[in-house]
């Protein structure tokens, strides 16, 4: 067999494998009997999933025999999606076809994904309040962590004064605030969207300062050659040229942002997707701690693929000249 049939089926494998791993899981779920340890769930919610999943990935397979990009994506995500379904056979064979885990802290899937349709429209309003509120934190965080970190770059006045600010607060991790914050805010919303902007601001400062100052200085010495002033300089030559920087402040700071949202949450908000989660832990109703996890962790994939879009569109002009 040559090199290139080696590749032909190598790449079939890929494109297949999700579907055999989805099946085998099927067939484990429907044949393996349930412990009579674990309560029963209102439905096989867990079953539901995986036959939407076969049928969706077996529709994305003979797309994939018309679209060449889509064809390239099923092969590079095959093994991942194959050990993710795999995975989730591990657990649910460990948790309620043999309880081998305790049961109160690891209940079936079939009861997670049931939380995510039976208690749906208050994780939806939970969700809508940790979205206002992170947006509001994150927005500002951001905003004032870029003029900050053009000012340090750009200044060597703002520099003297405001780095060793930024140098001796940035690392204090933002719920550290919380018992200052709790006294100078008049409410928990005001306070929560305070310590999510600290924790979007410090790395957003500190990378864009970092990006203009590695901007080589012939990029300035040519434009103002060619008669560009101050803020041409700033605006069209430096701040361009560290956006790479200002990007992977971003990054850090989303993360940042949302570790300080479910923790923000927990000081007195009436809702929101860390709140849930913090008051299903109280009543031990871990079936609903995980949905509430799976939530944050979709939200936050979200957020993260929007972000990577907007750098590639605004950082267009610098592909192939940089590496992401």
């Amino acid at each position: 067999m040559n090199t290139n049939a080696k590749s032909k089926t190598t790449d079939l494998i890929k494109e297949v494998l999700p579907c055999v791993s989805i099946v085998f899981t099927l067939l484990l779920q429907l044949m393996i009997p349930d412990s009579a340890s674990h309560p029963q769930a209102d439905a096989h919610y867990f079953t539901y999933v995986l036959w939407i999943s076969l049928v969706v990935w077996a529709l994305i397979f003979i797309l994939s025999f018309f679209r060449q990009n889509v064809r390239k994506k099923l092969i590079y995500k095959g093994y991942f999606i194959a050990g993710a379904i795999l995975f989730l056979n591990i657990v649910n064979l460990l948790t309620v076809k043999s309880a081998l885990l305790p049961v109160l802290y690891f209940p079936s899937l079939d009861r997670i994904f049931g939380v995510l349709i039976t208690d749906r429209q208050l994780i939806l309003k939970c969700l809508l309040y940790s979205i206002r509120l992170l947006s509001v934190g994150f927005l500002s965080g951001a905003v004032i962590g870029i003029i900050s970190g053009i000012a340090i770059g750009f200044s060597k006045t703002v520099s003297y004064w405001l780095m060793p600010v930024v140098r001796v607060l940035g690392p204090i991790p933002s719920t550290a605030w919380i018992p200052l914050v709790l006294v100078c805010f008049p409410s928990a919303v005001s306070a929560s969207t305070f310590l999510i902007a600290v924790a979007v601001w410090f790395p957003t400062t500190i990378m864009t300062s970092s990006g203009i100052s590695n901007v080589q200085n012939s990029y300035f010495e040519v434009s103002r050659t060619l008669g560009a002033g101050k803020l041409a300089q700033i605006f069209e030559v430096g701040v361009p040229a560290a956006m790479p920087h200002m990007f992977l402040g971003l990054f850090n700071g989303t993360c940042s942002s949302f570790i300080t949202l479910v923790t923000a949450e927990m000081i007195g908000a009436k809702y929101g997707i860390g709140w849930y989660v913090n008051w299903q832990k109280e009543l031990l109703a871990y079936a609903n701690v995980y949905a509430g996890l799976i939530v944050i962790a979709v939200v936050f994939s979200i957020l993260i693929t929007l972000l990577f879009k907007v750098r590639d569109k605004v950082l267009l002009w610098q592909k192939g000249v940089i590496k992401w």
